[in-house]
């Protein structure tokens, strides 16, 4: 390592818990491949069915940076809950859908998702309609792609739309780690990751590298338009959704606001990230490095408790943690984990800014004033998009014929 640089991150990025790396030994079997526009899929049939499209199942992949890695989400979706082969063996054809760039526009990923939709349709034997959704900025990418195809009236076909624990109202990576990313004197993954346009458009605050101002970013509101000129949602379908956040207000109660999450030293020398606080000029992040020379301080204007927040988590700072342990550096690591897609924004209940909305009694509020037909909330705060028992069965449980 040279003595006037930090050492660099590599690939370092963030990413949820089905597509971060591979669930063991889990093997992928044979599947047909579908070229997509803007993706591909992978088509899995179900046991027993006779042959062309029985009953098909769409899950669209999520966020990370990259071209998605459909062997990775397969094994992810069968870590723990074996949630495809549960589908497959109630005779359901199964197809992952991914994208070419997962982290290009919403918009843009919709195309595939379009496509897959379509192709469905047209190779489906029998009267059964489509479930489609997905995971993350899946179920975001197919809810906009069959509103879209119900404006333009085209026949989707299809039943049952789901989202598993799909950021509808945003989502949080904490406001100082998407500064440091940009603060790492050099281009990283991580920093092309956080100001990707679909994390601009999924974030309900973002750090803007090029002014250090924090707001919502220019893509979030024109895509929030974009999905309000195709009426938000689709009508056709029921629409269902599932949280990995508690729906009783609890989140994370040993994530304390204004905390120390993590310290930094031997590189990035006393670079702190604080757990979010509620407040004006809030300290979120105190950003310092050696070559070039620079420390910033990153504060906060009216942000609710968001990194303690009931919802599904995201490893943030077990991940920054052990990046900077590899390259050398000691780190004081408080808080593994912080909220990454609040549970109210995952039912689509509340919005996000306003603490009262973002740790409210799903119970108290009334489910009939989500967006959603149906949803379940997890009964403990688990990782975003984990697979459980209780949320797999509780969507194959309202599969339609």
């Amino acid at each position: 390592m040279s003595e006037t640089t930090e050492p660099n991150v590599g690939s370092f990025t963030v990413g949820g818990p089905l597509t971060a790396e591979a669930a063991g030994t889990i093997q992928v079997p044979e599947h047909e491949e579908w070229t997509l526009p803007n993706g591909f899929a992978w088509l899995f049939p179900g046991e027993g069915n006779p042959g062309g499209l029985a009953r098909p199942v769409i899950m669209a992949d999520g966020f990370n940076l990259g071209r998605s890695k459909l062997d990775l989400l397969y094994q992810g979706l069968e870590s723990g809950y074996q949630f495809i082969s549960d589908l497959r063996r109630r005779g359901r054809d199964v197809i992952l859908l991914g994208f070419e760039e997962r982290s290009a526009s919403i918009l843009h990923n919709a195309e595939a998702a379009e496509a897959a939709i379509m192709r469905a349709t047209a190779e489906k034997a029998g009267r059964a309609r489509l479930v489609v959704g997905g995971f993350s900025m899946g179920g975001i990418v197919t809810r906009y792609a069959l509103a879209k195809m119900e404006t333009q009236r085209m026949d989707h076909q299809t039943a049952l739309y789901f989202s598993f624990d799909s950021p509808h109202r945003g989502a949080s990576i904490p406001v100082g780690v998407q500064a440091f990313s940009h603060f790492i004197p050099f281009p990283n993954d991580f920093a092309k990751q956080m100001n990707s346009p679909a994390a601009r458009q999924m974030l309900w605050q973002h750090y803007d590298k090029d002014t250090g101002e924090i707001g919502i970013a220019p893509e979030r509101t024109e895509f929030l338009a974009a999905r309000e000129r195709v009426g938000n949602w689709p009508q056709i379908p029921m629409k269902i959704g599932v949280a990995n956040g508690r729906a009783d207000g609890i989140g994370l109660p040993e994530v304390k606001p204004g905390e120390a999450a993590l310290r930094i030293d031997r590189i990035y020398p006393g670079t702190t990230f604080y757990t979010q606080a509620q407040g004006d000029d809030v300290t979120a992040a105190y950003l310092n490095r050696r070559f070039p020379k620079a420390e910033k301080t990153i504060t906060t204007d009216g942000f609710p408790e968001l990194d303690g927040a009931p919802g599904g988590t995201l490893h943030t700072y077990k991940i920054l943690a052990d990046t900077m342990r590899k390259l050398g550096g000691r780190t004081d690591l408080s808080h593994e984990d912080v909220c990454f897609v609040p549970t109210v924004s995952a039912v689509a209940i509340r919005d996000i800014d306003k603490q009262d909305d973002l740790y409210a009694n799903i119970g108290e509020v009334g489910p009939e004033e989500s967006e959603l037909d149906e949803f379940l909330c997890s009964s403990t705060t688990t990782a975003h998009t984990t697979m459980t028992e209780e949320l797999c069965t509780w969507i194959t449980d309202r599969l339609t014929d």
